[in-house]
Order: C-alpha cells, then sequence, then structure tokens
C-alpha cells in the first residue's frame, strides 16, 4: 500500500499530520470497553462496463468476505454507477444493471446506502438530454434501485443511532453543491433532537462535512496560491452543521467519501473521516497516492470507535 498521510485539527484551527493506518481516537475509552458492531464503510465504487469495474466491485465484495473479522454491517457511501448525471437514460440503465447484479451476486452482508452526486440521473440536461420531467429524474432512480426510504433517513444499530444524509444538491446545468437543502437540515435538527442524550450518533454524508483531502482534491504539487474549496468538494453549511453538532455532543464520528482520499479531522469533539474509494482513480489505479480500497469502522457501547483503511489488491486494466 503506497504511503499517505491524514490531517487532524484538534480542538481549533491547528493542523498536524499522521499515519491513517490504525489511528487511535482521541476520545478512546481508557477503560475495558465492548465492540457492538464492525462496519465497512465502501465509497465511490463508481461502477461502469468498462475498465473490469464490476470485476473490481466484485473483488473488493470477496475481500471482505474473506476477513477473519468480518464487517456485520455495510454503509454504501455513494457515487454507486460511474455517473448518471450526464448520461442518457440507456446507458445509466446499464450502469445500475450492473451495480446490482454483482451486489447480488457477491454481497454477504446487511447494507445501508447513501446517494452520491454521480447517482443523480439527468441534472445536466444539455448532455444527458432528460427534460426534467420523467417519473425517474433526478434521485429517483437511485431510491428506487436502492430501495431507499427516503433520500435521507435515520435508523438504530447496537446501541447506536445513524443518520444517513443526502449531501447534493442540483444547481442544474452547472452541476451540483454540498450542502442540506432547508428541509433535510429541520429533520436533522428533530433527529439529533430526538435521540437521548447518552446515545452515541454517527453520521453518513457522500461529500465531508468537513475535510482536508477536499482542498488537495484538485491541487497540483506546484501550486502555491491561496487555499480554496469549491463548494461541489465539501458542505458549504459546514459551520452550520459543526454548530449543530456542538448542541449534541453524543455526535461522535461522520463518514465520508466523494474526493477518493483519505483522511482524518477531529474538530470540537466529532471526529471526521474520509474513506478513500472502492474505484480509487475511478478504476485507473490510485488516486493522488491512495489506493482502491474501503474503510473498517469499529464501534464501541462507551460511543468509542477506530477506523483503518483496507487495500484490497485491485490492479488497473484497460
Amino acid at each position: 500500500m503506497n504511503s499517505r498521510r491524514i490531517f487532524l485539527a484538534n480542538a481549533g484551527t491547528a493542523l498536524a499530520a499522521s499515519t491513517i493506518v490504525g489511528a487511535t481516537p482521541t476520545n478512546e475509552s481508557k477503560i475495558e470497553r465492548k465492540r457492538v458492531l464492525r462496519i465497512a464503510h465502501i465509497t465511490d465504487i463508481h461502477v461502469q462496463p468498462e475498465r473490469g469495474a464490476g470485476l473490481g466491485m466484485a473483488a473488493c465484495l470477496q475481500h471482505l468476505r474473506s476477513l477473519s473479522d468480518k464487517p456485520e454491517l455495510i454503509l454504501n457511501g455513494g457515487d454507486s454507477i460511474m455517473d448518471s448525471l450526464e448520461q442518457p437514460a440507456s446507458r445509466v440503465k446499464t450502469q445500475w444493471d450492473l451495480f446490482t447484479k454483482v451486489l447480488k451476486d457477491e454481497n454477504a452482508f446487511s447494507v445501508k446506502h447513501c446517494l452520491g452526486n454521480h447517482d443523480a440521473w439527468g441534472w445536466i440536461q444539455t448532455k444527458s438530454g432528460a427534460l426534467g420531467t420523467e417519473p425517474l429524474y433526478g434521485k429517483r432512480w437511485a431510491q428506487d434501485v436502492l430501495a431507499l426510504p427516503n433520500r435521507y433517513y435515520s435508523f438504530a444499530q447496537a446501541g447506536w443511532h445513524f443518520i444517513v444524509l443526502d449531501s447534493t444538491q442540483s444547481r442544474g446545468n452547472a452541476g451540483y453543491e454540498a450542502r442540506l437543502d432547508g428541509e433535510q437540515y429541520e429533520w436533522l435538527r428533530g433527529e439529533l433532537n430526538a435521540v437521548k442524550r447518552e446515545t452515541p450518533i454517527l453520521i453518513l454524508s457522500h461529500i465531508p462535512i468537513l475535510s482536508m483531502t477536499a482542498a488537495f482534491f484538485l491541487r497540483k504539487p506546484d501550486q502555491n496560491a491561496e487555499w480554496t474549496i469549491p463548494r461541489n468538494l465539501m458542505h458549504a453549511d459546514g459551520l452550520q452543521l459543526q454548530q449543530l453538532f456542538l448542541q449534541h455532543p453524543n455526535v461522535k464520528v461522520c463518514l465520508s467519501g466523494h474526493t477518493h482520499l483519505v483522511d482524518r479531522v477531529d474538530y470540537t469533539g466529532v471526529t471526521y473521516f474520509c474513506n478513500g474509494a472502492v474505484s480509487g482513480g475511478w478504476w485507473g489505479g490510485a488516486w493522488k497516492e491512495c489506493d482502491p480500497g474501503y474503510a473498517l469502522v469499529n464501534l464501541y457501547d462507551d460511543g468509542s470507535f477506530d477506523r483503518e483503511y483496507v487495500t484490497y489488491g485491485w490492479k488497473a486494466r484497460e
């Protein structure tokens, strides 16, 4: 596995680098604790007929099945297919059919899905040819295939409360931006208020709420200009969400993907893990030194957790 670095913000604005694999959470309990759930967070599969992506997705699921310490739940973080924003319906169907087949044939675990930006059909109408009036337009197609109860939802398991967000909002032919719409924000606020204070909370979003990888995504090594983070790479409402989380100290950890990179940021009591990509560089190998992989996240009865990024040996092919 290639060398990688993560960035941590410790209760303020200072950043420091550390190795990602086997990183110990700063909130890890010093007393005996019991693991209550082991999760595999797979994200950014971007399955397509080309580049052996279906075989790669299968290899990832086979790798999960081969683990001696297996997960009990998969969280799929979105961008399940290569792209439907710009694609005609026939191409979208081909991708979803492949995703569904591989998942049916190779998966052995319970799965909860999250919507990614590339899972929304037709928003860029100048390229997709969609009119915007089709029954499956936008997120509806992905919701139906993934059997989602809603584009955002929650569930409880093993003494933890899970909140799955919909990060992506349309900007029409200009693409998308990362934020919660007003309806979803009010739902989230009510959801957090309803959860008992002693119940730890994990939040899953496709696009990071807070991540240094969003700053690295497009930046080249020789660029020394001011740092900028586009609204489509990290939640534009991240500060608003951080202020909301401050009112709910049982929000422990947020998982995301989208940037195809791995990092960890600790800020005001919440740990933000960005967990790479099953597809790596969209099935072209590593993306900025980050190999194709997935994260294993252990949750404990005292509200603590740990994370490891695991590569599964996939090699790019034409």
